[in-house]
């Protein structure tokens, strides 16, 4: 039987979490530059785009301390296109976290792209072209793209010869050639979310199925710093890995009871451990 912990804290300190026990992380943060993050990152005292991104490279020195040698962090970020002080531009943020993450000692390996054909373009909230229309030369390309940044920490992973485990892991090669391959196209589940989960920002949980397939083994551990609404912890259940989440919202645990199907009061079951810290217990995001 696998085990579950859930907290309900600030993830920059997951004294939770011993040194070199997570084998992966899966996590989508939120998007500095974002408007519908704005809030968040004004509420945890960010005011800045470089304080934003001080505030996430605190959590990713915790992940890779908590990683295993060999341990995968798949981090899923959208830049943001726009518009401060009368100036348009983009926020490259899957640039500034490998920065990040590479400083902290994390090696890169080649990223996903998550194309979304759904997106439309806007400009000052509008459903119009972007620019100029279909004048030369001061129109610009939509951004329709998230990114699935992969990093690892230290060498390869080892395992024992033959480890049965990881054989019953194995992908078949139809997932292989479809899964490791650098564009995806999952962005259908997403559009389709609603309410409270539309506000979190919640990924689509064909994502760290397929993430956690690929990058981790039967009975490793998977890290969601950023939990949300528990759709890593779900779908890591359903694999048969242990998961930990961490999410500073405290609102958002009844969603993630009812997403995991635990009981909405006392013990959440044999197999889930529920903490909440306490200390931010009035967080709670906007809509």
């Amino acid at each position: 039987m696998t085990w579950h912990k859930i907290v309900i804290g600030d993830s920059r300190s997951m004294r939770e979490v011993g040194d070199e026990s997570v084998h992966l992380v899966v996590t989508s943060p939120p998007y500095p530059m974002i408007e519908m993050w704005d809030s968040f990152f004004s509420r945890v005292g960010c005011r800045s785009y470089d304080e934003m991104h001080e505030y996430l490279a605190e959590v990713w020195r915790e992940c890779y301390r908590v990683l295993v040698n060999g341990g995968i962090a798949c981090i899923n970020i959208g830049d943001a296109a726009r518009t401060v002080d009368g100036e348009f531009k983009i926020y490259p943020n899957h640039a500034r976290v490998i920065e990040h993450c590479e400083r902290i000692g994390f090696k890169t390996l080649p990223y996903i792209l998550w194309k979304k054909p759904t997106t439309k373009p806007k400009y000052k909230g509008k459903g119009v072209f972007l620019g100029s229309g279909f004048l030369p030369p001061n129109a610009y390309v939509t951004l329709d793209c998230e990114f699935i940044l992969v990093f690892r920490k230290d060498g390869l992973r080892r395992f024992k010869p033959r480890d049965s485990l990881r054989y019953a892991s194995s992908f078949t090669k139809q997932e292989r050639d479809s899964w490791f391959t650098q564009i995806w196209r999952d962005a259908g589940a997403r559009q389709s979310l609603r309410g409270v989960e539309r506000r979190a920002a919640a990924f689509p949980e064909s994502i760290p199925y397929k993430l956690i397939r690929m990058f981790s083994i039967i009975g490793d551990t998977v890290l969601d710093p950023f939990l949300g609404t528990g759709t890593t912890t779900k779908v890591a259940m359903s694999l048969g890995r242990n998961s930990i989440g961490y999410e500073i919202d405290r609102s958002l645990l009844k969603t993630i009871k009812k997403k995991l199907g635990l009981r909405r009061f006392g013990p959440p079951g044999p197999n889930v451990e529920i903490i909440d810290r306490g200390e931010e217990a009035a967080f709670q995001r906007q809509p």
